[in-house]
């Protein structure tokens, strides 16, 4: 399977499953792939758990700026300009798919589970973040072999 040349991760709101698939796919293919993130909302701050996760594994997520599908393309990234979009979640992947379905991108659901709701305590909140993390690094290293 040949690599793309461009990846765009979403997600619904850009501040936690789709900004660790941006900076663990860059950690993992360095400037090989054009790679970018966005939500079908930006109504969020980046997540600190996401922060704390990626950090562990030396992906710095502390400046993302969070995004949507519409300020993505209000910056010049038009979604047809994309080789491959990695949807996290099903309203993303509706998303997308609607939005290029007469362009030639090809559109992949990766059923990430949304961690923000697992967990009591601060440990558990953790455990669960990075169970997310390192199913998306599974997958991205499973997907673009290097």
């Amino acid at each position: 399977m040949s690599l793309p040349f461009s990846v765009l991760f979403c997600c619904n709101h850009n501040s936690v499953r789709s900004p660790m698939a941006e900076g663990l796919m860059k950690l993992h293919v360095g400037s090989r792939i054009y790679v970018q993130s966005a939500g079908v909302a930006s109504d969020r701050d980046i997540d600190g758990f996401s922060i704390a996760v990626c950090e562990e594994v030396g992906v710095e997520l502390i400046r993302h700026k969070v995004r949507s599908f519409k300020e993505l393309e209000e910056w010049g990234e038009d979604l047809h300009g994309y080789d491959l979009i990695v949807a996290l979640s099903p309203a993303a992947e509706s998303i997308a798919r609607e939005n290029t379905f007469n362009a030639a991108v090809d559109v992949e659901f990766w059923d990430i589970t949304d961690p923000t709701s697992i967990g009591e305590s601060r440990e558990a909140k953790l455990i669960a973040f990075r169970d997310v993390r390192d199913d998306i690094l599974n997958r991205i290293k499973a997907r673009f072999p290097l």
